[in-house]
């Protein structure tokens, strides 16, 4: 699948994370793990920001200015009425110019969507868009080897891909950034992986 088409998909399906049946508390502990690698505040980038405004709030809270991409226009119109305050990006990773440099990057169950072949370089692009002291947090699967897939989500086509963990970590160490937490969060039958980068 294309990101257009993910996109596609996602526009279909954006309602799911944007209901109170949806677990607001994804992805928040591992959220406030990362953030205690933070020293400044300052700016913060939610990448593949999803619907539910979950992640843009707690770092509002955290005192961030925040800004949020997504490539489903339906995704960005949920997540805009959730934090009207948060500047939204409707682009494509793979495509889009980092417009600065951030203290916090939260890539939460996104870049997975990214076709293979560009997922290591939207990897070093997030770390290269790190300020000194930044700290990146992002999921992948828990391979070893490069894997892709397409399933289906809610009755709609949906591509996953993973570059494997030792490829990730080597992308992260390329850029001069350090890996300072990796864990299988979701269950031992589970390769749902998040990894903590910081930039030295």
């Amino acid at each position: 699948m294309t990101p257009a088409q993910t996109a596609a998909t996602y526009d279909k399906i954006a309602k799911h994370w944007d209901n109170p049946d949806f677990d607001r508390s994804n992805g928040i502990a591992q959220h406030h793990r990362a953030l205690g690698f933070v020293s400044t505040f300052g700016s913060a980038l939610d990448v593949g920001c999803g619907s539910s405004g979950r992640i843009e709030s707690l770092l509002l809270q955290q005192g961030f200015s925040v800004e949020a991409i997504d490539l489903s226009s339906e995704m960005l119109r949920r997540a805009k009425l959730h934090n009207p305050s948060v500047t939204f990006h409707h682009a494509d990773i793979c495509q889009w110019t980092l417009p600065r440099t951030y203290d916090f990057i939260s890539a939460w169950d996104s870049i997975w969507h990214v076709p293979l072949d560009a997922q290591l370089g939207v990897v070093r692009k997030l770390c290269a868009g790190l300020s000194v002291g930044g700290v990146l947090i992002l999921t992948s699967g828990g391979v070893y080897v490069p894997d892709e897939v397409v399933g289906s989500c809610f009755g709609h086509p949906l591509y996953h891909a993973a570059p494997g963990i030792p490829a990730l970590l080597s992308a992260i160490q390329d850029t001069g950034c350090l890996c300072r937490h990796l864990e299988f969060d979701a269950g031992p039958n589970d390769k749902h992986v998040y990894l903590i980068a910081q930039r030295a």
